[in-house]
């Protein structure tokens, strides 16, 4: 009788905490799906308007797909907004003319996308380009005389002719069609008058122009390939005067964005310090004249420098992150004085990429906080920061759990910062449910803002009584180079360590449940999930791996950045490191599991592929685990596009998570249920 009583007591707290929660207004999975996202995409010339574009996710009933894009052009002096482009007009990437005065875009014609213009108080467009195969993006001359654009080759007819009798045979990594550099001249009336096609041969995979429109600087490869990308894209420069390349600059390793300097004669680039630094870490100055490239970033920076561009001749801006702060310095080249002009750390907003005015005395920024998930600011260069838009008005009713930065001392002494998500009511001296979610990479950070996705859903789970977990572990960015190298020829050692110090810590001293973790994490992150299931199972009691790492010997045959893999995380060829690889794979220790263990991911995912997620799956149900589920997205890639897959991860792990962390279900019992579709909200007919 006493045990019943019991239960009934506790039925009925559990009860009254759900209703207190939602008389609270917490965010459900259903509004979070709703949540729009922003980007800045262009500040006019005079600083007094902004275009930037808003994505709307579709519903559940809507067909499968990516986000709706919309572009709203802003009035900062008003404070007015309104739509860029009319309802006839189907355009997208909108460019100002160097002027200001005209505006360009790429629009669908003839199935392919083509430049638009749009004149100054013209209602309709005039088609620019007529590339048989579109264009794939481009940018004004800065002498507003025509545009530089990218073009995929066009098969031939003789291929054409093969693909429709059916010899459309795949010729793995060979036969790539790759992106060519175009110029085109332009009248007064927009009408094309000449085109070069600059690059053959090669793959163009972005570009920029100069201030005077004399030069171009565009980062090639060889092949269109993405491992190409990551690590072997140089920056070439191209004169229009000559016509030729009139310099390959020996940039290394992974490269960032480049730009010319106002005068045209140097070039600041970010990018890697070495062919093993795993991420754009630095900032460097290039003299065009004898293409000698100078290192501006300080020795053992304790940071990451992800963007550069010039205030002046002198001096260099760019966007750093340190710790979970990004933060905006210019930079003298007379000195190497650098000067600290942002702060998130003081302002409260993660902001991202700036837009500037060349004066320098206009900003737009897009920014998201703790409670925010995305909105744009504008910056006089001196005041605070004055957010322009509410993208999400609702989340200004949602009561949302409290995030603050958190720091513990690893099991070898090093310091490992993170952020946590209390849970709403969260009382000390209590104990509640803990996830941790893991970040991918390794190159990559949490950042003390908006921390909450369709995959990573923490202030869902904050509304449900969980603490939230998010460590910066090492390998991560943010924190220099040296810290990230922690994680090279060690796969699953000290960084994956660091979350389980990390699990303890949270324990010690924030009341998490030892006996209910859980952990999910993407790519990565899903290498880490993968990882606690089976080596540090005792960790966890359910694991979602997302897109994850299972087995590091195959992953290596497998994926699309084998040479990134190589360089800047294996540091030696498979042949070299046989058994360590064996024995840092999740696969290896498959049998000792005793975590519940959700496996999903995209089936046709070239980054991970889907038989990494078959192969934990397989020695899992092997060894007679009693809990294991393996879901794949027909025609996702690594991470989900379309609504309908990232609707189903959402309320899938929400459920193994509440199934086995939060509820305590027996492992060798019945698993939470397959089919979930009354959780999407879709429309029956029946």
């Amino acid at each position: 009788m006493k045990a019943i009583i019991k239960t009934g007591l506790s039925l009925a707290l559990l009860m009254c905490i759900g209703t207190l929660l939602h008389a609270q207004n917490t965010l459900t999975p259903d509004e979070l799906l709703k949540l729009k996202n922003s980007r800045a995409v262009q500040l006019h010339p005079d600083g007094d308007q902004l275009i930037y574009a808003v994505y709307t996710p579709r519903t559940a009933n809507e067909a499968p797909g990516g986000s709706r894009t919309s572009y709203i052009l802003a009035n900062l002096k008003t404070g007015e907004s309104k739509p860029l482009f009319d309802e006839a007009i189907k355009g997208s990437s909108p460019q100002w003319s160097p002027d200001g005065k005209h505006l360009a875009f790429k629009m669908r014609a003839d199935n392919a996308y083509q430049i638009f213009v749009l004149p100054e108080n013209a209602t309709e467009p005039i088609q620019v380009s007529d590339e048989s195969n579109g264009v794939n993006s481009f940018e004004w001359n800065p002498d507003g005389t025509g545009f530089a654009y990218l073009s995929t080759t066009p098969y031939s007819a003789r291929e054409k002719e093969l693909k429709q009798r059916g010899y459309d045979f795949i010729y793995y990594e060979e036969n790539i069609k790759n992106d060519n550099l175009y110029l085109i001249k332009i009248d007064e009336h927009f009408k094309q008058t000449a085109k070069v096609q600059i690059t053959e041969n090669v793959n163009v995979w972005d570009f920029t122009f100069d201030h005077q429109g004399q030069q171009l600087a565009y980062a090639a490869t060889e092949q269109k390939l993405i491992d190409q990308r990551y690590v072997f894209r140089k920056i070439h420069i191209y004169s229009l005067e000559t016509g030729k390349v009139s310099r390959v600059l020996n940039n290394v390793g992974k490269l960032g964005n480049y730009r010319f300097s106002p005068d045209g004669q140097q070039l600041t680039y970010t990018g890697a310090l070495n062919i093993n630094d795993h991420a754009v870490s630095q900032v460097y100055k290039v003299d065009l004249a004898d293409g000698s490239i100078q290192n501006l970033t300080s020795e053992k920076y304790k940071g990451h420098v992800s963007w550069a561009d010039w205030k002046n001749n002198k001096e260099i801006v760019y966007l750093a992150h340190e710790g979970v702060y990004p933060k905006l310095y210019t930079l003298s080249l007379k000195n190497n004085k650098r000067n600290l002009i942002l702060d998130a750390g003081t302002n409260g907003v993660i902001f991202g990429t700036p837009l500037f005015t060349p004066d320098f005395k206009s900003f737009a920024f897009t920014g998201n906080t703790p409670n925010d998930i995305s909105n744009l600011y504008k910056w006089d260069g001196k005041t605070a920061l004055s957010k322009i838009t509410d993208i999400n008005p609702e989340l200004a009713q949602t009561t949302l759990g409290k995030q603050e930065v958190i720091n513990f001392t690893a099991r070898d002494g090093l310091n490992i910062e993170g952020l946590l998500m209390k849970p709403i009511g969260y009382k000390e001296g209590e104990t509640y449910p803990l996830i941790v979610y893991v970040h991918g990479g390794p190159e990559s950070h949490h950042s003390n803002g908006w921390l909450t996705g369709y995959s990573t859903p923490g202030q869902v789970m904050a509304g449900k009584g969980y603490l939230v977990a998010y460590f910066n572990y090492r390998a991560s960015t943010g924190y220099g180079v040296d810290f990230a190298m922690e994680g090279f020829e060690d796969p699953a050692g000290k960084e994956f360590d660091d979350l389980a110090d990390g699990i303890d810590y949270l324990v010690e001293n924030y009341g998490a449940d030892r006996n209910r973790v859980g952990m999910a994490g993407g790519s990565y992150g899903g290498f880490a999930s993968a990882w606690f299931a089976t080596y540090y199972t005792d960790y966890i009691k359910a694991a979602a791996v997302f897109v994850g790492i299972t087995n590091i010997i195959s992953k290596k045959g497998t994926t699309d950045i084998a040479y990134e893999e190589l360089y800047v995380h294996s540091g030696q060829p498979l042949e070299k490191q046989w058994e360590m690889n064996l024995k840092r794979s999740p696969v290896y220790h498959a049998h000792k599991s005793k975590t519940a263990t959700l496996i999903y991911g995209g089936a046709a995912d070239p980054r991970i592929h889907p038989s990494q997620s078959m192969e934990l799956y397989r020695r899992m149900k092997m060894n007679d685990h009693p809990a294991v589920r393996l879901v794949q997205y027909p025609g996702e890639g690594h991470g989900n596009r379309k609504q309908v897959g990232r609707i189903d991860v959402l309320y899938r792990q929400i459920g193994w998570m509440d199934w086995y962390v939060k509820d305590l279900q027996p492992l060798d019992g019945p698993m939470p249920p397959l089919e979930i579709s009354d959780k999407y909200g879709l429309d029956w007919d029946f």
